[in-house]
């Protein structure tokens, strides 16, 4: 009998879960791990966990400086390796990488990397189309998902194409600017990306970018089966740490304001 998939589990329970994002290497590894136990401790359902890239196009200024502190630690594929490891025993983990460190490192030793380290699957958010077929044969050959970042403008066959070849989730981006945004988010354009999404796949819908408050949250969550949060929780790390488990406790409640709990004995 095949075992129940963690991540599948999660993304189909009645409740919108919470994942948050986590850049790898933003802190000596002691420390690192301190930080995932506690923000699991304080909520989190699910791990995103970024591999840094020097030229993360699609993230704002508070993950691209996350990355570059990263980076100058060294040792960087390493360290993400260790950081999916510790988060995969927390919570189910999926790495979040951009297509250039895929393919220097070679698809199939990467994804093989990942599987062993425990990560429920690989997220590559500039997967190139041509490159598409490669990847989701390398990461499924080692028994990887590969969600897919599908853009609000795509629809058509190019949406078919997309869905077709993710496993895991589809992630709607709640907005169409770099991570880190601010702004108002037009939630009724986003359930209307959210039931594209549901016409086009079975799988779960995911939604992040751009919910930056414990209110957005609450107002994603019905028309999605994950909120994942990562620019307030990684500003949070990078400048006071102590206060990321308190941050992700707010998304949580906001999420699942009026948890079940077991009656007493």
């Amino acid at each position: 009998m095949t075992a129940p998939d963690p991540l599948h589990t999660l993304l189909t329970q009645p409740r919108c879960a919470l994942g948050v994002f986590v850049p790898a290497g933003l802190h000596p590894p002691t420390a690192e791990r301190r930080h995932l136990d506690e923000i699991a401790d304080a909520g989190a359902d699910l791990f995103e966990v970024g591999l840094a890239h020097h030229v993360a196009h699609l993230d704002g200024p508070v993950i691209q400086a996350a990355y570059r502190h990263a980076l100058r630690r060294g040792h960087i594929l390493d360290r993400t390796l260790r950081a999916a490891e510790h988060a995969a025993h927390l919570r189910p983990t999926v790495v979040m990488t951009y297509w250039e460190p895929v393919s220097r490192h070679g698809p199939e030793h990467l994804a093989r990397l990942f599987a062993d380290a425990g990560a429920a699957g690989v997220m590559v958010v500039d997967l190139p189309d041509h490159q598409a077929e490669r990847w989701q044969n390398a990461a499924h050959g080692a028994g990887l998902d590969t969600p897919r970042l599908v853009p609000q403008h795509i629809t058509g066959t190019g949406l078919a194409a997309v869905a077709a070849g993710a496993s895991g989730w589809l992630y709607a981006p709640a907005s169409t600017a770099p991570t880190g945004y601010r702004g108002p988010l037009d939630i009724l354009a986003l359930a209307g990306f959210a039931e594209r999404l549901r016409a086009a796949s079975p799988l779960p819908v995911v939604s992040g970018v751009g919910i930056s408050t414990p209110d957005l949250a609450a107002r994603v969550a019905p028309l999605v089966d994950a909120v994942v949060v990562g620019t307030p929780v990684v500003r949070a790390l990078a400048t006071e740490p102590g206060q990321a488990p308190a941050l992700t406790a707010a998304f949580a409640q906001a999420l699942n304001p009026n948890p079940v709990t077991e009656p007493r004995a």
